[in-house]
């Protein structure tokens, strides 16, 4: 019987039916909650994503990822063991922000462009954040202090590569997508990328006005996907939190945190990171224990990407036959990484 009330399926259950009963119990601290995670949807998250979205797709239609693909291939394989395609989703993940790479990944291994584990080593590292919330929301309106920014890039963008050199060896018997065999001189490389280029054009085939109509209705319907999951965990927080839960996991950290010699006032950052980014990078940002301190919880929250995120990625790679697992170690990796990196270039990149 016990076993059987602890499997994992058992325990979504209970949280679930746990969930509705505080909805009942503070209907109007969920109104307020669901609220707060429209209002970051439409007016920041929106706005943000949706431009790149639409102009992701247009790229795929237009052939550029095959033409940035044959160029980047001797680049890609030896670092990262990808195919040269997968230069094109670092470059939109990492100047987009979490959850484009997912999605560009996605759609890569719909093209069979990239095998399944390629595909996972892709999403484990394209997650981050984009460089217009780690500087303009973060470093300036958490910390208020511009200078902490370049720590928190280098920390967040090096060690995200880093685990991209590190998930070359995940599934290492998997043998990729074949290698095209590019010819060594740059005029001969730059011929067969716009032959390539060219090629996929005419496969696709749709008209400009027909692609650019499918790349809109694509990205709302990932924007809406989005927006629910913001709205959902905005409510699961506020709901955790006026039962106590919160406090309690809070408490629990408190503990740990006495052991390992960090200051007790940067749990509520780990607690809310651990769940959303922006509430965990805020509560970072105005804990007051020290630049160093804050900065590595800081820089953990963004490489995490907090459950929400999580959420969005998993419902990313559900539509194609790609793992969550290997995101989630990816995640765990990254995080740690990045704390590390804060407290080894401190002394170099730390606003003195």
């Amino acid at each position: 019987m016990l076993k059987a009330l602890l499997r994992p399926d058992a325990v979504v259950a209970w949280a679930t039916i746990g969930l509705c009963i505080l909805l009942m119990l503070f209907p109007s601290e969920a109104l307020h909650a669901s609220s707060r995670g429209l209002i970051v949807w439409w007016e920041v998250l929106f706005p943000a994503l949706f431009p790149f979205l639409v102009l992701s797709e247009l790229m795929l239609g237009f052939g550029i990822v095959h033409f940035l693909g044959k160029l980047l291939d001797p680049l890609m394989r030896p670092l990262f063991r990808l195919p040269g395609a997968g230069g094109f989703v670092v470059a939109m993940g990492y100047i987009s922000g979490y959850p484009v790479g997912a999605k560009l990944t996605a759609q890569l291994r719909e093209q069979k462009l990239v095998t399944r584990a390629e595909g996972e080593r892709l999403v484990a590292f394209t997650t981050t954040s984009d460089p217009i919330f780690l500087i303009g929301a973060v470093s300036v309106g958490f910390f208020h202090n511009v200078a902490i920014a370049p720590l928190l890039a280098a920390a967040h963008y090096c060690s995200g590569l880093i685990v991209g050199i590190l998930m070359r060896f995940h599934d290492r018997s998997d043998p990729g997508t074949p290698s095209p065999g590019l010819p060594s001189q740059m005029e001969s490389r730059m011929k067969s990328a716009f032959l390539a280029m060219h090629a996929a054009r005419e496969q696709d085939g749709r008209a400009f006005g027909k692609l650019l109509q499918d790349a809109i209705q694509s990205s709302i319907r990932l924007m809406i996907v989005i927006g629910g999951l913001v709205v959902f965990f905005s409510t699961i927080m506020e709901m955790l939190n006026q039962s106590a839960l919160l406090h309690l996991l809070s408490n629990m950290l408190n503990s740990l945190f006495n052991l390992i010699g960090l200051p007790k006032q940067l749990t509520d950052a780990v607690v809310f990171g651990l769940f959303e980014v922006t509430l965990g990078a805020r509560a970072a940002g105005e804990a007051g224990t020290g630049l160093l301190y804050q900065a590595a919880i800081a820089v953990w929250v963004l490489s995490w990407a907090g459950l929400s995120v999580h959420a969005q990625i998993a419902s990313l790679l559900s539509q194609s036959d790609m793992r969550y697992r290997p995101f989630l170690l990816a995640r765990a990796l990254h995080s740690l990484l990045a704390v590390a990196l804060v407290f080894a270039l401190w002394d170099w990149l730390g606003p003195h």
